[in-house]
């Protein structure tokens, strides 16, 4: 009998105890997500761990086949393939502008409506004398934003400057245009230089016959042209001054200035002096006398050899666009109406 209870009381004690290690095994095996959720926690979990095996070892990035496409964001954004367009350039011509009349004020706002890259002058900047009291009034007035660096009154100039202009006879009227010289800060000797604009090559020419170097064919100015033109590398070549060797106009055509700009390598000439409009065509190239800048307009007293278009109704200014293939040139009048529109192409 007491055996049976000793054996009774062994069984009991037996199993108590599977039924502790039963509970505590059940308790150990409880989900995590019953636990209080803990920002340190998440951030643990969050972190990646570096195997003991590779630690000290470059990591190795897989090779795609050349067909496969990664789906993985780059660190830094591709950059595309374009193709680059030739570089434009865009300029105004004006002459014989400089009167302060409501007429060079209306081209003026013509010329900024097309946001030229710059502004070229066949000369009269600054009638009637050329005078120092009244240079600013006549140029810095309407054409000071394009102008570097610009010490005039109307306003702040250019960043860099895109105002080019040449001698006109009544620039010269004070002497040795003295006004205009300090004036304007331009290449070489500020009377005849040259620039390069994009694919453009410009040469001001001082046609006057008070230019210290001359301005006949074997002049030393002329010997500078000469010698510029033959080492030019750029696709265009521009020659402007203010006297025309070809004109129909009142003051008619200018001998001297016939210089053989073509054989030389000029890819056009403009010019001014008489106020009106007319392209013509002389040794295979244009030649533009545009002087319908502002000054009274002038007539026509016929056409002359080579004579293609002539305009002087109203005031107006050109715009030419050049690019990698062709030259465009347009004469606008202040109305805005394209009178004329002739073209030229790449040099072969």
């Amino acid at each position: 009998m007491r055996q049976d209870s000793f054996r009774y009381k062994l069984k009991t004690c037996l199993l108590a105890s599977w039924l502790v290690v039963f509970c505590l095994a059940a308790a150990s095996c409880a989900p995590l997500t019953d636990l209080p959720t803990s920002p340190t926690l998440v951030k643990t979990a969050q972190t990646a761990v570096t195997p003991a095996s590779s630690v000290g070892q470059a990591q190795q990035t897989p090779v795609l086949p050349s067909s496969a496409t990664s789906t993985q964001a780059p660190t830094e954004p591709a950059v595309p393939t374009a193709t680059v367009a030739p570089q434009v350039v865009r300029f105004a011509v004006i002459g014989d502008f400089g009167e302060g009349s409501q007429g060079e004020q209306d081209v003026s706002e013509l010329v900024k409506s097309w946001q030229p890259d710059l502004v070229i002058t066949t000369g009269d900047d600054n009638y009637p004398n050329g005078a120092a009291d009244t240079i600013d009034q006549h140029i810095g007035q309407y054409y000071h934003e394009f102008i570097n660096p610009y010490h005039g009154t109307y306003g702040p100039g250019a960043d860099q400057n895109r105002f080019f202009p040449t001698l006109g006879n009544h620039d010269y009227m004070t002497a040795n245009a003295q006004p205009y010289l300090d004036y304007f800060e331009l290449p070489g000797n500020e009377r005849y230089y040259d620039f390069v604009w994009g694919e453009v090559h410009f040469f001001a020419v001082d046609a006057d016959s008070h230019e210290p170097d001359g301005v006949s064919q074997d002049s030393v100015q002329a010997q500078w042209l000469q010698k510029q033109l033959a080492g030019s590398t750029s696709l265009w070549n521009v020659v402007y001054f203010h006297q025309p060797p070809y004109s129909s106009g009142t003051h008619g055509s200018t001998e001297w200035m016939r210089w053989p700009f073509a054989q030389w390598g000029a890819s056009v000439v403009f010019s001014g002096h008489d106020h009106l409009y007319e392209r013509l065509v002389e040794d295979g190239i244009p030649y533009f006398v545009d002087g319908l800048g502002g000054g009274p307009i002038y007539m026509f007293t016929g056409k002359i050899a080579g004579s293609q278009v002539q305009y002087n109704q109203d005031y107006g200014a050109m715009l030419v666009v050049a690019d990698s293939q062709q030259m465009t040139f347009q004469f606008i009048n202040r109305k805005g109406a394209v009178i004329d529109t002739y073209q030229i192409a790449r040099p072969q």
